[in-house]
């Protein structure tokens, strides 16, 4: 029997596919209430980035929805975007771009198969399950052929997922490998059954720096569900466009965004939140996946020591202990995490380079990056928190 030929088709909005279709190849875990693995390339949230205007038209995040269909039934889809800028993604290419424009090239636009401002891993390729297979090559295939028709300088997909990376391999993209900082939970029960497994002196820095936390002089609430309310939103937000500024200059999400997710959203939500008369003086953003916690957003208007740590990252792990999550991904960068209890973690991404000796010299790159990454996983893993086991030289 010959293989069924896979049409590729291109949608600027979501409004032109069904959220069950989507869904079917971005979450087919998710049935009958279950919570979605990754709540990022839901149809809910790439939604609510689309309709609060955080992509599309001035955002440098032009939507490009990649769709494959066998006989009219949606088999597979990517978050592909056109990109006019390097912003929002977390797999710095910007070395790259200067040197190709250095050397007379147009390095943007470019495609990018990613969720836009969300360093967290996941699938890239959404398949529908009895296509994964087949799916996968045709979005794979399909999108370098999309970069190539148009004499675009290059694909990137991040935070693709390492199978994936694996696999695109073997059809002629290149694989990055870079790392973040995630806390594993090994079937703790308490706060307490993880600080037992730290040395002494981390413990004891850990309680000191809860403590002080909690002293600022007010209280810390977590709001999820029916329990986010409007006033939550208002005090985020300006918690959120404070750390934008300062990050990126502006921020990445609108304010529609955060009343869409009121809206939408609010089940995939874990609003971390702290009050001080009277009034809420800090918080950070979590999103709640059916293995995983991710930390997304944090913010403050007044500064009190430790509050960011015990936000940001006690808090996450309480959250994740509670909901018996197996992990807290807290975002990009942040050695400061190692003390904490987060170890470095392999991430992937994936390149393709229109110009042949352009992706030469990417490929020695990364090469080379690779090894380097290697050795630092290796050395801060070394360095980490976690009790030493002794090993009997005997056996």
């Amino acid at each position: 029997m010959s293989e069924q030929q896979v049409e590729i088709r291109i949608i600027q909005s979501l409004s032109e596919i069904d959220a069950a279709d989507w869904d079917a190849c971005a979450c087919p875990d998710a049935v009958e209430g279950a919570r979605a693995k990754d709540p990022f390339t839901t149809y809910r949230f790439l939604k609510a980035l689309e309709d609060s205007g955080s992509v599309g038209v001035g955002t440098g995040w032009q939507p490009q929805y990649l769709i494959a269909l066998i006989e009219g039934q949606i088999i597979g889809v990517a978050p592909l975007y056109v990109k006019s800028h390097s912003q929002g993604e977390y797999i710095f290419d910007h070395s790259w771009a200067h040197a190709y424009e250095n050397a007379g090239g147009r390095y943007y636009p470019k495609l990018q198969i990613a969720v836009p401002h969300t360093p967290a891993t996941g699938r890239r390729f959404l398949t529908r399950e009895g296509f994964e297979e087949t799916g996968f090559n045709a979005l794979v295939q399909g999108a370098v052929q999309l970069t190539d028709n148009n004499n675009l300088s290059s694909l990137h997909a991040t935070f693709c997922t390492s199978d994936e990376a694996a696999r695109a391999e073997s059809l002629g993209m290149m694989a990055r490998k870079t790392q973040q900082f995630h806390w594993r939970n090994e079937g703790y029960e308490t706060f307490d059954d993880f600080l037992a497994t730290l040395s002494s002196r981390k413990r004891k820095n850990i309680r000191k720096e809860r403590a002080t936390a909690q002293g600022f002089g007010g209280t810390i609430q977590t709001f999820t569900g029916d329990a986010l309310t409007a006033d939550h939103w208002d005090a985020f937000w300006m918690f959120y466009q404070d750390t934008g500024a300062r990050k990126w200059g502006q921020p990445y999400l609108t304010r529609a965004f955060f009343d869409i997710a009121q809206e939408t959203l609010r089940d995939d939500i874990s609003l971390v939140l702290a009050e001080r008369d009277g009034r809420w003086i800090a918080g950070a953003l979590n999103f709640i996946g059916a293995d995983s916690l991710y930390g997304r957003y944090w913010g403050c208007i007044e500064h009190h020591s430790c509050l960011h740590f015990e936000l940001c990252y006690y808090q996450a792990i309480d959250i994740a202990i509670q909901l018996g999550l197996g992990s807290v991904e807290a975002g990009a960068q942040g050695e400061h995490k190692l003390a904490r209890g987060y170890l470095p973690t392999p991430t992937w991404s994936l390149h393709w380079m229109r110009d042949q000796g352009f992706a030469r010299a990417v490929g020695e790159f990364l090469e080379a990056e690779r090894a380097a990454v290697d050795e630092e996983i290796e050395i801060l893993t070394d360095y980490g928190p976690f009790k030493q086991v002794k090993v009997d030289e005997q056996e």
